[in-house]
């Protein structure tokens, strides 16, 4: 794994939906708005993954999505970090026996943290977040 140095700055947060029904980025807007203000421990959304260090994925993943989902996750530069925000993308919950799902998020690409919540409260998604930051410090620490 490469150095973990460069989460030293701003981290950048890149959001892409992989099958969801928007509950889920209704709450993202929401944790982005000012009554949050993520932008002051330095935690911005971004439009490219090329730019991002933590890619924010909500839903399950549907077929149409899957290669899509593998080809965004490789533009990320490494060190990255993945957060599932909501049940459906940590378990497909209702639509699990869905035709057309090919299932969780962690069964196409690599996942670090889980917000649970259908959708999660704003509070819970700016967590996980931390958390991921969190679990970046503690692998630098072993490195």
């Amino acid at each position: 794994m490469k150095s973990l140095r460069s989460f030293k700055k701003s981290l950048w947060v890149y959001h892409f939906n992989s099958g969801s029904c928007n509950g889920c980025e209704i709450e993202i807007v929401a944790a982005i708005t000012p009554r949050y203000d993520p932008e002051r421990f330095g935690i911005r959304l971004v439009g490219s993954p090329r730019h991002a260090d933590v890619m924010l994925v909500t839903g399950p993943v549907t077929r149409k999505m899957e290669p899509r989902l593998r080809r965004v996750y490789a533009q990320m530069p490494d060190p990255k970090m993945v957060v599932v925000v909501g049940v459906c993308g940590s378990s497909g919950s209702p639509f699990y026996e869905s035709y057309n799902l090919v299932g969780p998020v962690d069964q196409v690409i690599p996942v670090d943290v889980y917000v649970p919540g259908c959708p999660p409260r704003p509070e819970g998604i700016l967590y996980g977040v931390v958390k991921a930051v969190e679990k970046l410090e503690q692998l630098e620490g072993k490195a």
